[in-house]
């Protein structure tokens, strides 16, 4: 084994023991004893730890050991011994580690309880593996069949929260609502960190020297789109010029604005959000290796 390899394996695996940590004090400190409830198989753990009585770590360890099994048949052998690392630890902790109750408040708890157990899903997949079997699913699902795994996750959520509003009470379940809401905001941050990338395209006839100032003064690549402007009525338009796209995160976006309209204060710019980019001169963030 090289040993970059060993260093990466050994900050996975501090990912992971962190954010089982976490997600723990969010189950334990938060959710188990106030009876609230998350989306997924931890959501549905909690309900049957709610109706039985029954340690939730047992729970945790028997829901997902079916999609142990589905990700052994379709992923590889690391993400799988990453897997039941996590959830084995994180059941672990909850039924060995004695966590004090923090608070009692509904809404305390249904936010921070959300936070604190998104913060640790979030460590959990930048060290490479999951705590919930039914992100797995919506993954097999999403590759079988025409389903995003969003739409899947979202479905299956609404189906366990319906049950919680028939069995328990409504108001249980819009608290359970906020909890999933608040922990996968968290997860996304986790993620994606502040860093959030911007997607820029300007349109302009001073293109060549805005093509210069983002490279040199902004340090950042740019692609040059070949374009074929088209105004028939407007012939100052119609100069022959190309269309510049760059990616920056949401700090850099505003330097470069400011560079683009010293240079040319009419030009055409479009910005979009970008949810992740690969390669390049970017930073790449951690992902789960499947």
């Amino acid at each position: 084994m090289k040993i970059s390899n060993l260093k990466e394996y050994i900050k996975e695996a501090i990912f992971i023991i962190i954010g089982s940590l976490i997600a723990s004090v969010g189950l334990k400190g938060f959710l188990l004893p106030n009876n609230f409830f998350d989306g997924g198989i931890t959501g549905v753990s909690l309900f049957l730890n709610y109706l039985t009585k029954v340690n939730v770590s047992i729970f945790i360890i028997l829901l997902n050991i079916p999609f142990a099994i589905l990700a052994y048949k379709i992923y590889s052998r690391v993400f799988i011994i990453k897997l039941i690392f996590s959830i084995s630890l994180l059941s672990l902790i909850i039924y060995a580690i004695k966590i004090p109750v923090i608070t009692h408040d509904k809404l305390l708890i249904a936010i921070f309880g959300g936070i604190f157990l998104g913060a640790g899903i979030g460590f959990t997949i930048r060290g490479g593996s999951v705590l919930d079997g039914s992100e797995i699913l919506a993954l097999y699902v999403s590759r079988k069949y025409n389903i995003s795994v969003g739409t899947f996750i979202a479905a299956f959520n609404v189906i366990l929260f319906g049950i919680i509003a028939i069995f328990i009470n409504i108001e249980t379940a819009m608290y359970s609502i906020l909890t999933y809401f608040s922990a996968s905001k968290t997860v996304d941050f986790i993620i994606l960190g502040v860093e959030e990338y911007i997607g820029v395209m300007i349109i302009s006839n001073k293109w060549q020297e805005i093509r210069r100032n983002i490279i040199y003064k902004l340090k950042t690549g740019v692609t040059i789109i070949k374009s074929d402007p088209n105004f028939p009525d407007l012939k100052i338009y119609n100069n022959e010029r190309n269309i510049l796209f760059c990616v920056v995160t949401r700090f850099e976006l505003s330097k470069l604005l400011n560079e683009v309209h010293e240079i040319d204060s009419k030009s055409f710019i479009i910005q979009y959000p970008i949810k992740d980019v690969r390669g390049g001169f970017l930073k790449r963030r951690s992902r789960i290796k499947i």
